[in-house]
């Protein structure tokens, strides 16, 4: 049995080495992306055993842990990731995140954790206040934005159907009415596996046309409003995943209440424009919805786990998910609960880190943020489209940019060009890129949304893009020769 001396410093020991590391991870992070070194397969085998006998020494565990995970890391940290809207976990957030996990504390109520549920109170009218949502509403720290639709999407099934005279947490859904949801052709995947989780199912939804940039048409949104009986959500996006289209979401909010719909606003990266002083007439009208869902991990730059079910009527919210035992202590009067608006009890303490992000950044740091982004996606597109053979396909007006590659945009080959010049993109290692099925195409997808991006950074990208298109159609004639 070792002495409380001694295990006081393996602690300290094994704490100052796994900062260390970290530390020099990030460091290493800053300079050109290098393809990974390992695949999915190979990180397994390099990890993978019988379930360990005996203990290891701390340090010894940290080592092994860094040594066979590093090579299957993605570098989503750096100045030149654009594969997914993947923020960068700002070095404060990080901070944050760390103490979070060494605090350890269990953020579900005032008693178990004081400072946890103080900290989120504050943070969570932060975020109604940078952008500018109802002071009333309440909001529920959770993962991300998946789970944010979910909570959110729970809050307006339970309201609609109590509107209705049915209770649906007593109750459940066998024999409620029907609920009608009504969506844009374009709407995010997390949207539809909500809906699955909440007995709403995916393929029964309402699917409204949309433009070529993915925005629903506000005359077919009327059409499909007036076409269900009873109990209706509406679901907005505000910031497409491919374009960055924004629907038109004051004209639907109108229309929807005036057929006493719900309208939940899907916000993961692109309502967070509202915290803009430019860019804000994009999520016009968003204030006017019933919910809206928005990731912490995007635009603010937290670290993962870090998301906002924001609902205006908290009373709905709580009905939806507050969870009540004899064992856990009562709410204090007039403060908001922590557990009353997220479906975990046991859970991390989301708010520390979002406090400190904001504390950091302040309302003009994520303003400038965001605008800088929005710039360098418009700086990226117009290299991009000067480039013969490289074809943008989006108005870039938020930080989504999408190409494609060959002789025109419907070129029949330019699926397979476009694939291949990803695959020499990531290869390459000097950018990480990815690719998406937009409108039956294959297009390459830039996600201009990480802390440390600068217009040095974006035109060397560009010049790596450039350069690994120009080799694939270079092969491409050498092979059309032979």
């Amino acid at each position: 049995m070792k002495r409380m001396n001694d295990v006081q410093d393996d602690i300290v020991r094994t704490l100052e080495h796994a900062a260390a590391q970290a530390i020099a991870h990030r460091r290493a992070a800053a300079n050109p992306v290098q393809p990974r070194k390992g695949s999915y397969r190979e990180i397994l085998a390099s990890l993978d055993g019988p379930a360990p006998e005996l203990s290891t020494d701390p340090l010894a565990v940290i080592d092994e842990l860094i040594s066979r995970s590093e090579p299957g890391l993605q570098p989503v940290t750096g100045p030149r990731f654009f594969g997914w809207v993947i923020g960068a976990s700002h070095p404060v957030g990080v901070a944050a995140d760390w103490l979070t996990a060494a605090w350890g504390q269990n953020a579900a109520n005032h008693v178990a954790a004081p400072a946890a549920a103080a900290v989120e109170a504050i943070a969570a009218r932060w975020l109604l206040d940078l952008m500018h949502l109802p002071a009333e509403a309440s909001v529920g720290f959770v993962t991300g934005a998946t789970a944010a639709n979910f909570v959110c999407l729970a809050a307006a099934r339970s309201e609609m159907l109590r509107r209705s005279g049915w209770d649906a947490e007593n109750n459940g859904l066998f024999g409620a009415p029907p609920i009608n949801v009504v969506l844009g052709l374009d709407a995010h995947t997390t949207v539809f596996s909500a809906l699955q989780f909440l007995g709403l199912g995916r393929a029964r939804v309402i699917r409204v046309a949309t433009d070529d940039a993915g925005r629903m048409i506000p005359t077919s949104f009327t059409s499909a409003i007036a076409s269900c009986s009873g109990p209706t959500i509406a679901i907005a996006q505000a910031g497409q995943i491919n374009t960055g289209a924004f629907d038109p979401i004051r004209e639907l909010a109108a229309i929807a209440h005036a057929h006493g719909a719900w309208l939940h606003v899907d916000g993961a990266f692109g309502l967070w424009v509202r915290a803009s002083a430019t860019r804000a007439a994009l999520a016009d009208g968003a204030e006017a919805a019933d919910s809206w869902a928005v990731d912490g991990h995007k635009w603010l730059q937290v670290p993962y786990d870090c998301g906002y079910a924001i609902v205006r009527d908290p009373i709905a919210h709580r009905r939806a998910m507050a969870i009540a035992a004899s064992y856990l202590p009562p709410a204090i009067d007039g403060e908001r609960d922590p557990s009353q608006f997220v479906p975990e009890l046991s859970r991390r303490a989301r708010g520390f880190a979002t406090w400190a992000m904001i504390r950091h950044l302040g309302r003009a740091g994520i303003s400038e943020m965001i605008e800088e982004h929005c710039d360098l996606a418009a700086q990226m597109a117009a290299r991009l489209a000067a480039e013969p053979g490289a074809h943008v396909l989006n108005d870039v007006t938020l930080n989504q940019v999408l190409v494609r590659f060959g002789t025109s945009a419907v070129d029949c080959d330019a699926d397979r060009l476009t694939e291949a010049t990803i695959a020499r993109i990531q290869s390459n290692g000097e950018c990480f890129v990815g690719g998406a099925r937009w409108r039956d195409r294959w297009v390459m997808r830039l996600s201009l949304i990480s802390a440390p991006m600068n217009r040095t950074q974006i035109d060397r990208a560009a010049d790596a893009i450039c350069a690994a298109w120009r080799s694939v159609i270079g092969t491409s004639a050498t092979a059309g020769e032979t």
